[in-house]
Parts: structure tokens; C-alpha cells; sequence
């Protein structure tokens, strides 16, 4: 919802990176609100603006939408009926591609695809955090059990069966509806379970690889255990392990939508695919709200 560089009296501006008061332009708010029309008009007066493709962010309320939320795509309306809540009507300089709700808005009046983009973004980001967490601490797990077996293996092991019977599902239900939601919370709550997938696999390759000829040479001339697990070791064992990380990734966002989705995810307001399919659900009559978030879903 900001223009990507900005021309005003001869200053060239970067509101995406800095965020600059409307004193600048002549009003009087601490913050910019660039899509107001009074700013607009100002700085096209003494300079211009380059808007990004979308105008929008995920939390951006659409106040000129020809009808009540949720509405369809801009582009099925016609010219009249999509520019009639613009001062100007169709020959508003408003009322123009950037503007368009490409993939309509949702019950808020906030545009779908800004939100789709920025949920796609929270999904992947915490999906690979995830994943690289879960990763490091699994193989570490695993690395330690099948290099030193005996009772270091034996007790990791009955451990782990312990923490395995912990039903996830219903503990994050739980856990999130007692502490406040947020990304990290939910984060680590994953991330103490997640790790348990990788250990089994890991620990396989170091018991399979740990009496190998060039194992017992590194121990017999002093190269420390460390050295051996990680430098000599870890490599053969990280082939079976890459193949388990895609499956992790989309677990993890499939984990996070279904926790939005329910309402114990994400802090409300934030861009969220499951929270879209929870719209979709309210809004039977608004089906590119599903269909929006089904697609994204489906294609991660």
C-alpha cells in the first residue's frame, strides 16, 4: 500500500524502506497514508509515484469497492459499476489496473491476492525455519545414539517413544489457547515435537557405518568423536535424511493452515492461508475465497 520510489520537489524517496510523516507532504499525521487522494494529488503536483503491480497490503481496507464485502474480482465488472464509489466515477486517476482486486476482497474488504501473497510468504518461511530446526536437532539426536550406541542409544530411545505417545495435535490446541498466538510460540511448540521424524533415520546410518574400516582407522590414530560423526559419518547418513525434508516442509504448513483454519494459529489480522479457507467457509457465496486459497495450498 505504498509506492515503491517516490519524486517530490526534486527528492527522490524509498517509502518501502523508510517511513516518512505526512508533514513531508503537507499534512499533519505522523504517518503517510499514500492511497489518500489529498497526498496523492500533492505529490503528482510536484513530482510522481511508482506503485507496485498490487496497491495493497494484507491488512489494507479497500473503502471504494463497488458493493458489500466480500466482493468478486474487479475484473468482472464493468467500468461503471467497478469505478461508481470513486469521486470521479470511471475517469477517476484512482480507478485505475493497480487498484483492481484481482482475486476480489474478502469479508473485511481487504484484497485477497495481497493476502494470498503474504501468506504464501509467513507459510514458507515458517515452514523452511521448521524444517532447518527440526533438521538440526534430529540429526544431532540421531547422530549421537548410532555413533555411541549402548546405554546413550538405549536411554535416547525410550525416551523418544515417550515423547512420540504425546498427542501433537491436541497439546498445540491446547498450549495455544492458554498463551497468546503468535508465529514464534507456535513455532517452538512445533519444533519441540518435529525433530523426532529425523532420529530413527539418522540413527540407522551412523549404527550401520560406525565399525567401517575408515572409522576404525580415524579412531585408531586420535581423531576425535566429533570429528568422526560429523566430518566422516554425517555425509553418508544425510542422503536418507534429504529425503525426509519435503515431507517436513509441507507437513509444517499443512500444520500451520489447519491451526489457522481452526482459530488457534496466527494472531488475528494476520495474513493467513487458513484463515482464508475459514472465510470461505462463512462466505459460501464468495467462492474465490476458497478457490484462491485451495490453488496456493495445492500448488505448496
Amino acid at each position: 500500500d505504498k509506492p515503491v520510489l517516490v519524486s517530490y520537489k526534486g527528492e527522490i524517496l524509498f517509502p518501502v524502506l523508510v517511513a516518512y510523516p505526512e508533514e513531508k507532504f503537507g499534512g499533519f499525521y505522523a504517518v503517510t497514508d499514500y492511497r489518500d487522494p489529498v497526498i496523492q494529488d500533492e505529490i503528482n503536483a510536484h513530482g510522481w509515484m511508482i506503485w507496485p503491480p498490487v496497491r495493497y497490503s494484507y491488512r489494507t481496507v479497500n473503502n471504494a469497492i463497488p458493493e458489500a464485502a466480500p466482493t468478486k474480482p474487479s475484473w468482472l465488472y464493468d467500468v461503471k459499476t467497478r469505478c461508481n464509489q470513486y469521486p470521479q466515477g470511471a475517469a477517476d486517476p484512482n480507478c485505475v489496473v493497480g487498484n483492481w482486486n484481482w482475486l476480489g476482497t474478502d469479508d473485511q474488504a481487504r484484497d485477497v491476492l495481497a493476502r494470498v501473497i503474504y501468506g504464501f510468504r509467513v507459510s514458507v518461511l515458517f515452514g523452511l525455519i521448521l524444517t532447518a530446526g527440526s533438521a538440526l536437532i534430529g540429526v544431532t539426536a540421531g547422530a549421537l545414539q548410532g555413533y555411541f550406541g549402548g546405554w546413550t542409544d538405549l536411554l535416547f530411545q525410550r525416551f523418544i517413544e515417550i515423547w512420540s505417545a504425546i498427542p501433537v495435535l491436541y497439546l498445540l490446541l491446547i498450549v495455544a489457547a492458554i498463551l497468546p498466538p503468535g508465529f514464534f510460540i507456535l513455532l517452538g511448540l512445533m519444533l519441540l515435537f518435529s525433530w523426532v521424524a529425523l532420529v530413527g533415520v539418522v540413527r540407522a546410518e551412523f549404527l550401520r557405518a560406525r565399525n567401517f574400516e575408515y572409522v576404525n582407522a580415524a579412531r585408531a590414530l586420535g581423531v576425535p568423536n566429533g570429528t568422526i560423526m560429523f566430518r566422516h559419518l554425517l555425509p553418508n547418513a544425510m542422503v536418507a535424511t534429504l529425503t525426509f525434508l519435503p515431507f517436513l516442509l509441507s507437513g509444517s504448513i499443512s500444520t500451520l493452515t489447519s491451526l489457522d483454519y481452526l482459530g488457534f494459529g496466527l494472531p488475528p489480522g494476520s495474513a493467513s492461508l487458513g484463515e482464508l479457507l475459514k472465510q470461505a467457509q462463512r462466505n459460501l457465496n464468495a467462492p474465490w475465497l476458497g478457490i484462491s486459497g485451495f490453488v496456493v495450498i495445492s500448488l505448496m
